[in-house]
Formats: structure tokens, sequence, C-alpha cells
């Protein structure tokens, strides 16, 4: 199949898979990215994003999948935040900083006491001109599971992302919607290792939801907007990578971020022009 388009399409079948992957990648961002922007949940995201790799490191090392060993670590980061948070008077962005810098030091330690064949400037940074079809193909489907779960819960996820108190208040479990939202975005963030890596993949998460933040006050349309933003920022990024020879990843992440400054100056939301004149 990949073959058939690549020759219709007539472009490196390597070229090909980069595009696929930044237009799933993108689509999966938009859609979990809304609820991590929604709850105010990036700073989250980051620590997430990088506590996965002790996962991955031992995951390497016993020979097991990679998603489920980066997943119970993204698990755990996310209880020992909670559990510091509210058994302290530690505020969350600094237990959210503790968890983040003491996993991400514990796994780059794996990984050199391992000797593993674990490129960990890959595992960084991505290469998305590398992808096989064997993680083109599990992105994809990981992209069906988050689409399907997030569509199973939506009501429930709009109602403790816009209201957590009242939505505890009827009985609704909040703790477990959180612990679910973290579930899928450490399986996203694994996922998405072999393309953009852990330093950029936030981004990918936040900013297409943050620039379609800015254009609509409706969840549903703001999800669908940043999936299609974030889908469009991918294959231009690669289009302008293979172009001028720049870095894939870094390059999808700077288109992104041009049209969030730009919607950051003109979507009538932001209204930036009249906050601009106004003396505080």
């Amino acid at each position: 199949m990949i073959e058939w388009m690549a020759n219709m399409l007539n472009v490196p079948i390597y070229a090909l898979n980069a595009g696929l992957s930044a237009i799933i990648l993108g689509v999966v961002s938009g859609v979990l990215g809304s609820f991590i922007v929604l709850r105010k949940m990036s700073l989250m995201g980051d620590a997430l994003s990088h506590a996965v790799l002790p996962g991955v490191a031992i995951s390497y090392i016993l020979g097991i999948n990679l998603l489920l060993g980066a997943s119970i670590f993204g698990l755990l980061a996310a209880v020992l935040i909670q559990f510091i948070t509210n058994r302290s008077t530690i505020k969350s962005d600094t237990s959210i900083g503790i968890i983040l810098s003491s996993f991400f030091a514990l796994g780059i330690v794996l990984i050199t006491f391992a000797h593993s064949g674990l490129d960990l400037t890959h595992i960084l940074f991505g290469n998305i001109l590398a992808v096989p079809k064997s993680e083109l193909l599990q992105s994809f489907i990981i992209m069906l599971i988050v689409i399907a779960v997030v569509s199973l819960f939506y009501k429930e996820l709009l109602i403790s992302s816009f209201d957590p108190v009242v939505s505890k208040a009827y009985g609704l479990k909040t703790n477990f919607y959180h612990y679910l939202l973290m579930m899928l975005l450490s399986v996203v963030t694994v996922s998405s290792l072999s393309q953009v890596g852990i330093v950029l993949v936030i981004a990918m998460l936040v900013i297409p939801a943050a620039t379609s933040y800015l254009w609509t006050n409706k969840l549903l349309h703001m999800i669908i907007l940043a999936s299609v933003y974030g889908a469009a920022c991918g294959v231009a990024g690669v289009l302008i990578s293979f172009t001028y020879n720049l870095p894939t990843s870094a390059t999808i992440v700077l288109v992104g971020v041009t049209g969030f400054g730009i919607s950051f100056i003109i979507s009538p939301k932001n209204n930036f022009f009249k906050k601009g004149l106004k003396v505080h």
C-alpha cells in the first residue's frame, strides 16, 4: 500500500512515511492536547514526556514492549506528583520539577549502565525520516484508540475539564479521568519517540491545541481544529525540511509556533490589539 502510494505520488517511500507519521501525530496531538491545555496540564505533560525514559530503557533491557514499560513509569510519575502535592506544602509545579528531573536522570543512567543499542540522541530528538512501517502502523492504531477513548468518555472529560469541583460534587470520578489522560499521554509520548523525540513531543501536544484555543470557545471545535492544524503543520514541516535540508522534527514545531504567533496577534478571541492599547 505504501509503495503504491509512493509510486502514484512520485515521492520516496521514506518521505511518504514521514508525511503520514506527521499527519497521525498531528491528529492525535490535537485530540489529546486539547484536554492538556484546557486542564492547564502542559507542565505535567512535559514531566510525563521525560518521565517515560526509564521505562523505555528498562523495556529495552528486558526485551519487552516499550509501550508497557513507558506507560508504567508515566503513571508512576503522575501518581508521585499527585502524592507529593497532596501530602506536603510543596506546590504542584515544584513536585513536577522534582519528578521530571529525577526520572529523566534515572533514564539516562539506565541507558548508559546497560550499554544498550539505544541512541539517546534519537530518543531525545527523534528521526521522522526513518520511521519504519511497523511503527507507522503502531502510531495509527494508537491514534484510533485515543480517538475511541475520548469519544467514549467525552462528556465526562468535558465536565471534569471545565469544572472539576462541580463534577466531583456530582460523584464523577475525577481522579480516574485524570489518570486516564496520563495513561494516554504516556502511550502517545512513546509512540512519538521515533518521530519527534521526548524533547519536542510536548510542543506537538501543546502548540496546535493552544492555537485552536485562540479561535473557538467550543471543545469539540477546538479538538477538530487542533487536529487539522497539527496535521497541516506536520506536512508543511516535512516539505520545508526536505526543500531546505533542515531538521524535520524541529521544523514541524517551528511551523506550528509560527501559526500560533500569527493567531495570537489576529484572532478575535484574543483581541491582541485592543488589549495592547489598554493601560493597566
